[in-house]
């Protein structure tokens, strides 16, 4: 029997402008083939976990204090996301890489964004402004985002949606970050969800 909607774990570190696109985009209509249902953050002053809050969706915290070995650590994660019935796992600004044992377990159930048309600027050690930095030192005139999915090597996995955007004369890395979140991140990552999630409620059949 077709599930009725995938229960979708948010997992952020920060303010959540990617979740907040999220549970917009459940309002909407956009997304209507799954629901956040939970919202996990390593960090316990994240501005996400409010956002969380505000939209009723529930909360939890890991921090790296209380598990400082990274498999008792993502064992909690495993935990969480078992209990709660989690289909499918966003990462909405999560800086901590997940382990090769950790994303084995949710093969094509984990989605992840970032700020580059991948195979650019992407990796180990490509995060949050230094992607911005490094596109305009590079000279590009076409940056954007992708959303893929994750597997064992940061930003390796299955691209599912990617969308460019314009490099502007004069634009600083937070100029651009800027841009990139508001024209392809906060768009690519709810309509990737959505079409996650009607696969998942019609049994891992694509729609």
């Amino acid at each position: 029997m077709a599930k009725e909607k995938a229960k979708i774990a948010v997992l952020v570190s920060g303010g959540g402008t990617n979740l907040q696109a999220i549970l917009d985009a459940e309002r909407s209509g956009v997304l209507n083939s799954g629901r956040v249902t939970l919202v996990i953050s390593n960090k316990a002053d994240a501005y996400a976990l409010t956002r969380a809050e505000n939209a009723g969706v529930k909360t939890a915290v890991v921090l790296k204090k209380d598990y400082p070995d990274a498999a008792d650590f993502e064992t909690e994660l495993q935990r969480l996301l078992t209990e709660n019935g989690i289909d499918l796992i966003i990462l909405a600004g999560f800086l901590r890489i997940l382990s090769a044992d950790f994303t084995a377990k949710w093969p094509k159930r984990i989605l992840n964004v970032h700020p580059s048309l991948i195979p650019s600027f992407c990796g180990e050690g490509f995060y949050g402004l230094r992607v911005h930095e490094a596109a305009l030192e590079r000279g590009v005139k076409l940056t954007g985002a992708t959303v893929h999915f994750v597997n064992e090597i940061p930003d390796g996995g299955e691209i599912i949606l990617q969308k460019g955007v314009a490099v502007e004369p004069g634009d600083t890395p937070e100029i651009l970050q800027k841009r990139v979140m508001e024209q392809a991140e906060w768009l690519l990552l709810p309509a990737a969800a959505e079409l996650v999630s009607k696969t998942i409620v019609n049994g891992g059949k694509e729609a």
